[in-house]
């Protein structure tokens, strides 16, 4: 294989091996679409996005119905998909493109790329994919590709190694379909090009793959070790008075920003978490009824959720009781939702 003819090779086993994606049945291809499910891909499996996708276009057909939501609502759709910060940015940038745009997304990569939540590789999808502009893509799926193809080194974590992929990614995308070879680039990561065990066998461009022709594929790419995640246990208390339950309303900046959440406190030590969730409710914890281990990004959190005998709802706005029915509608805190679920 010659090495400027991989692009082709490529696009012709991506127009027979195209994974079937909602986001990708409109044609010519919605940029609304395409913005909502790159948004949503970010930390999320595919699989696991696909209802959530099918369920946000059906509660928010246009950008402007985001625009025009209440930013409960917005957060009350993208419960379970976590990192929460991204449903704010897209309600911003839908009221945004709203109010410059008309409520229709614009086309110059620049443009998009100035939006609430919106970095260098959604922008460069959407402009690529929606409007068949000439610019790149470049997240883990294809820098992956990139460093086993060229052998790239560099840490891809790292500045020099995301600038020297993205500068080949530049160079090689092809001016006719940029769209379907960025799609098709992040299909070959995804199904083909995976990490720690790439199935060389099954992939187009091993002729042409110099880590497979020195035998580092496995190796590659150079990743920086991540910092170990930090443990904490989370003491929850139910406390309930004639079917309606105390929550939470988490501060208005910071991780989970605005959701609401069982009455917690976290702790590096189980005991500790106890009490300090006791003091916060001046009550006693009894029956342990519920636990669980969530893992975020940067922290895991051991959870424990306990019956409280004598609790009292703190003073404050901030706290509120609610409904099992209303525990289905309200925006809950992350792990929160299968507490209330457990309920």
């Amino acid at each position: 294989m010659e090495k400027n003819d991989w692009p082709r090779m490529l696009l012709a086993w991506f127009d027979a091996n195209r994974r079937e994606l909602p986001w990708r049945e409109t044609k010519p291809r919605d940029p609304y679409h395409v913005w909502i499910s790159e948004i949503m891909l970010q930390q999320t499996r595919t699989e696991a996005v696909k209802p959530y996708f099918n369920a946000w276009m059906e509660r928010f057909p246009t950008i402007r119905d985001v625009a025009e939501a209440e930013e409960e609502t917005v957060l009350h759709a993208w419960q379970g998909l976590g990192y929460y910060s991204r449903a704010r940015n897209i309600r911003r940038a839908a009221e945004e493109i709203t109010e410059k745009y008309g409520g229709v997304m614009p086309r110059d990569p620049a443009a998009i790329r100035a939006l609430p939540g919106i970095g260098d590789y959604t922008a460069g999808a959407v402009a690529s994919i929606a409007f068949g502009e000439k610019t790149p893509a470049v997240d883990g799926n294809v820098l992956r590709v990139y460093a086993r193809l060229y052998a790239v080194r560099d840490d891809i974590l790292k500045s020099a190694g995301r600038k020297r992929i993205t500068a080949l990614a530049e160079e090689t995308i092809p001016v006719d379909r940029p769209g379907d070879f960025n799609e098709a680039l992040m299909d070959l990561g995804a199904e083909v090009c995976i990490p720690k065990h790439p199935r060389c066998a099954d992939c187009p461009l091993r002729d042409g793959c110099e880590a497979a022709r020195q035998g580092i594929q496995s190796e590659l790419p150079v990743r920086t070790k991540k910092k170990p995640q930090q443990e904490l246990f989370a003491a929850c208390g139910i406390v309930e008075q004639e079917g309606r339950f105390l929550l939470h309303r988490r501060p208005s900046q910071g991780m989970l920003a605005n959701m609401w959440e069982f009455p917690m406190a976290l702790d590096a030590k189980e005991e500790e978490s106890r009490c300090a969730l006791e003091a916060l409710l001046s009550g006693r914890t009894g029956a342990l009824r519920w636990t669980l281990t969530h893992v975020f990004t940067h922290r895991i959190w051991h959870m424990r959720a306990y019956d409280m005998e004598g609790a009292a709802a703190p003073s404050g706005e901030d706290w509120r009781w609610f409904s099992r029915e209303e525990l289905r509608q309200i925006p809950l805190a992350g792990p929160h939702a299968r507490l209330a679920a457990f309920v």
